[in-house]
């Protein structure tokens, strides 16, 4: 640490930023932020964080398919 550096700290914890790298870090903040209130606004519309980040292809590869809901008939437990 060098004067001059930043310490930042919220609930999950506690780093410190050199000086020469506030701007970038401030910029990547605030853009981090957007992006999860933007992904916090789809969920709370309903949409499924598993099409939020893409992730039927990925299930796909591993040969599993994720069932929205059970087909007509199905006797639930």
């Amino acid at each position: 640490m060098q004067p001059g550096d930043a310490i930042v700290a919220d609930d999950d914890g506690v780093v410190t930023v050199p000086r020469s790298e506030l701007d970038a870090v401030l910029e990547a903040s605030q853009q981090r932020e957007e992006r999860e209130a933007k992904v916090r606004s789809r969920l709370a519309a309903g949409e499924l964080g598993l099409d939020i980040y893409d992730m039927r292809p990925k299930l796909a590869q591993l040969g599993l398919t994720y069932v929205d809901s059970p087909p007509s008939g199905a006797v639930r437990p």
